[in-house]
């Protein structure tokens, strides 16, 4: 059973880590219910299996969306992933951010702009995404052939992607 807001209690700035299964989708808590989150189309609670169709698009949509309409059913978590190794930017400032990216379209990537990346850059103003990390290394101890079928795929999105280069635009 997912928690409720009663089990975790999320202050505005923190990150929210949620299992969708093959992985974690992060959001940022702004308050009053409501998350901020960088969603690519196929990213929808319970998507499972269908939600890694995101590696095939190269554009996301900044959210504002109530915290149970993101989490759906499934488990969530308050995770201040790097506060160990960095210190987080005042909460106003992630809060102002945060709101005025509300609608904007921007440039998705797996490796380098998820919503790992997303969430950590408006919490600490560095992206960062331990996500990439884990699947490197996994990808490694799963063998070439998996290592192999994930980089066809990553190639492709380079070569059948938009081919230009945005940049990332917070106002």
């Amino acid at each position: 059973m997912a928690p409720t807001l009663y089990d975790e209690k999320p202050e505005p700035g923190d990150l929210i880590e949620i299992d969708r299964g093959n992985y974690q989708h992060w959001a940022v808590y702004i308050g009053d219910g409501f998350v901020v989150h960088l969603a690519p189309p196929s990213e929808v609670p319970g998507a499972g299996a269908s939600s890694m169709m995101s590696v095939m698009h190269d554009k996301a949509k900044v959210k504002k969306e109530e915290l149970w309409d993101v989490v759906g059913s499934d488990k969530w978590c308050i995770n201040n992933i790097l506060d160990e190794k960095c210190d987080p930017r005042p909460v106003d400032l992630i809060l102002k951010e945060a709101k005025e990216m509300v609608g904007a379209e921007l440039p998705y990537c797996v490796f380098r702009g998820n919503c790992g990346h997303f969430a950590t850059e408006l919490r600490y103003g560095k992206a960062e995404s331990r996500q990439v990390r884990q699947a490197v290394k996994a990808g490694v101890g799963m063998g070439v052939a998996a290592v192999v079928g994930f980089g066809i795929v990553a190639l492709a999105g380079a070569f059948f992607g938009s081919g230009k280069k945005e940049k990332k635009e917070y106002q």
